[in-house]
């Protein structure tokens, strides 16, 4: 095996992105970084370096474990990385969208009072 592979076509076999050109539209864009640098797509990553990936909206952490060439199945392509991720912060709680049957007109004073209760508003 290889010492380095380009990013793009690592990225596209530990199957991150579905396509390669995928892969390169998103290093373009900058939402790739190695090591914490932004990087062009002919970036040679090698084992041991930190991949952080923005996918949206969210950090995913990546640890280069394995050299791939090519797409491989699943199982194997996890073997070649190390998710460092940090879990999702949890959820809070969202109150339940007060809905209308339709064509009941205006919300009378007392049931804006009560949506604004409930929207933490008042």
């Amino acid at each position: 095996m290889s010492e380095s592979v380009r990013i793009d076509v690592w990225l596209w076999a530990v199957r991150v992105y579905k396509t390669r050109s995928a892969a390169t539209t998103a290093i373009r864009g900058g939402h790739v970084r190695v090591n914490g640098d932004h990087v062009k797509a002919a970036y040679a990553v090698k084992v041991g370096d930190e991949v952080r990936v923005r996918i949206n909206g969210f950090d995913r952490i990546l640890g280069v474990r394995g050299m791939l060439q090519k797409r491989v199945s699943a199982p194997l392509a996890a073997e070649a990385y190390e998710d460092r991720t940090p879990p999702p912060p949890p959820r809070e709680f969202v109150a339940p969208i007060v809905t209308r049957d339709r064509g009941a007109g205006r919300p009378t004073k007392r049931e804006r009072r009560e949506i604004d209760k409930l929207l933490g508003r008042g």
